[in-house]
Formats: C-alpha cells, structure tokens, sequence
C-alpha cells in the first residue's frame, strides 16, 4: 500500500527539521496525520510485526542461503532484513499455534482392558503405554505392582481416566498414611510427594480431564523452554568455536536465524503434510528429504559463518547434537516440573 507523505519538512514528534521521509534525531516517518482506516491498518501491522518488504526480503535468503543473514548482521547490512528477534518471536509463534493444532488432531491410542477382571500384565501393560510418565516412573510402578500384587484396580483406573498420581493410593491422605508406615528407605522422596500432591488436586480439581488440562499447560510452557534453549545454544556455539574469536552475540545471531528457519521450514512441512491428506507413503518421503535440507542447512551455514574445513565442520556438529540434545532433554525434565509443581 502506497504511503502519503507531509510536504512540511518540521518532525511533527520532536520538531527537528527534516532530510528526508525520516526524522534522524526521533526516527518517526513523516507521514499524514489524516490517513485512512487502511493506511492505519497496515502502518499498525507493519511496525508490530513487520509485515513489510522487510520480511519478505528476509523470507529467502533465511531459507535458501545458509547463513547469509548472519553474515550479512555481523556485517552491519541490516537495515532491509527484519530483525532476527522480532523475526523468532513472530515466526516462534505461528509455528506453535500450527504445531499444537495440528497435534490436537491425532488420534491417541489407548489400551482396551477389561476394567472388571484387571491382572498384573494388564495394569502393567497399560502403565507401559502411558504417554504423561517416563521410563523411569513406568519402570518403578511396574516394579510396584509386581513385587506388591495389590492396588491394581486403582493403578488401573487411574491411567485409564487420565489421572497422574505415581502411587496406587485412592486419595493424598491415604498416601501420607501408607508412607508413614513404610521403612526411611523406602519412603518416596520429596519430588514425589509434592508430584503426587499436585496429582491429586488435579484429580479433584479436573477429574478424569487431568491429564488432559496438564498436558494443555506443557504445551503452553513450551515456546517459553525454547526461548530458554536460545542462550544456551549460543553458549554450545562459543565452546565449540572458541578458538573464532567471535563474541558471544555473534553466536546468538546465528542461534537466533537458525531456529528461524527451522521453525518456518517445519511449519511448511506441516502445512503440506496436511495437504497430502494423510498419505504415510508420501509424508515418509516428505519427512526424509525435510530431515536431509535441514542436515544440510546446518553444516552450510556453520562453513559460511564459521569458515572451517568439511571434517572439521562434521565433526562440530556431531559435537553440538550431542550437546543440544542432552541440555533439550533437562529442559523438557525442569518444564515438566515446574508445570507440575507450579501450576
């Protein structure tokens, strides 16, 4: 849409007489004051989210050109890009209203037992495939309900309706009560009382929708742990190329236009996946060749940002996976936690 500008050379914000379309003491553009509804519009969405040619002048090379947007920063050429954090937090957040809506979607799978006549390969087979615990938790109550053969039918109904409490006791009291009466040894620790309390009063509170509303609150918490991963990534960039001499910045830069395109990227796999209509064979090939562009995008843009050899590059990023990995995975621990023990 076609700007209107004010023939008067005065900044109408800080009066400083003007050069050019732009104030260079305030920055205020000198626009008419008298605009349409669809100037003011379009003038209000371009500033918040820069829906203008900015973004999609970025739009191709953050796509197609490996780390050129990064360079192009560093360098001070960055007035016709659009800025890479407003970009993730606009990109970030399209990504995962697609990604939680495409996931409201699929179907979950559930275990069919017969309620009346529940044994210890039932109840165990359906803490197996209970999709809100860990291994660790689906080991030790399988472990309980083995060695104890008692309290199936609550375990049992419990999983089934969504509940999340880590015992097989009915009620929180009932659950202090059996722990006094256990050895020190024995008794859970302090994260798995305060997990079972807070699993109780979503039982109350929610019913047999606790699993549900807790898992709704995990995934709100999600955009905020990847917010979180941000510096950290940055920090693994700065250790495996320390010997670049760049500033930490630099590497946050890179983080930053990174999880760009990999947001954008995905929610374009998404949206085509859709679009196939749930064809496994195609979305199979899809995802293949999705995994192997993004394989790619990454050890190009670190050869153009950070300028080492081919083995020196692969064996970097083979490096940083296994640290990103496993600083993703206590993340995803504390998020889990704090949903849990916060909310």
């Amino acid at each position: 849409m076609k700007k209107h500008y004010r023939q008067e050379k005065d900044c109408l914000n800080c009066g400083t007489n003007l050069e050019g379309k732009y104030c260079h003491n305030c920055g205020q553009e000198n626009l008419e004051i008298k605009e349409s509804f669809g100037h003011m519009m379009n003038h209000a969405i371009s500033d918040y989210f820069h829906f203008d040619h900015q973004f999609f002048h970025t739009l191709k090379p953050l796509l197609f050109k490996p780390g050129f947007l990064t360079n192009e920063y560093m360098s001070g050429r960055r007035a016709q890009y659009l800025h890479p954090v407003k970009m993730y937090i606009f990109i970030s957040i399209v990504y995962f209203l697609l990604l939680f809506k495409s996931g409201s979607e699929t179907e979950v799978v559930k275990v069919t037992n017969d309620p009346k006549k529940p044994n210890t390969e039932t109840v165990a087979n359906t803490i197996a495939h209970n999709p809100n615990l860990s291994t660790t938790q689906k080991k030790q109550l399988i472990e309980k309900v083995n060695r104890r053969g008692i309290g199936k039918d609550t375990v049992s109904e419990n999983f089934k309706k969504g509940y999340m409490t880590l015992t097989t006791d009915s009620s929180y009291s009932a659950y202090l009560t059996h722990q006094e009466k256990l050895p020190d040894e024995k008794k859970d620790g302090w994260i798995e009382r305060v997990l079972n309390k807070k699993a109780f009063d979503y039982k109350t509170k929610y019913g047999e929708r606790s699993r549900e509303v807790f898992y709704d609150e995990f995934k709100h918490n999600i955009p905020k742990m990847m917010f979180a991963l941000l510096p950290l990534f940055a920090l693994i960039l700065k250790i495996t190329f320390f010997r670049g001499k760049k500033y930490y910045v630099e590497h946050l830069i890179y983080a930053f236009h990174f999880h760009c395109f990999l947001f954008i990227f995905l929610a374009f796999i998404m949206l085509l996946n859709m679009a196939l209509g749930g064809n496994h064979t195609i979305t199979e090939w899809v995802a293949l060749a999705a995994t192997i562009y993004i394989i790619w995008y990454i050890y190009k843009s670190l050869r153009v940002v950070y300028h080492r050899s081919v083995f020196r590059t692969i064996t970097k990023i083979i490096g940083m996976y296994m640290a990103y990995f496993a600083v993703s995975v206590c993340c995803i621990i504390m998020v889990v936690l704090l949903t849990a023990i916060v909310t």
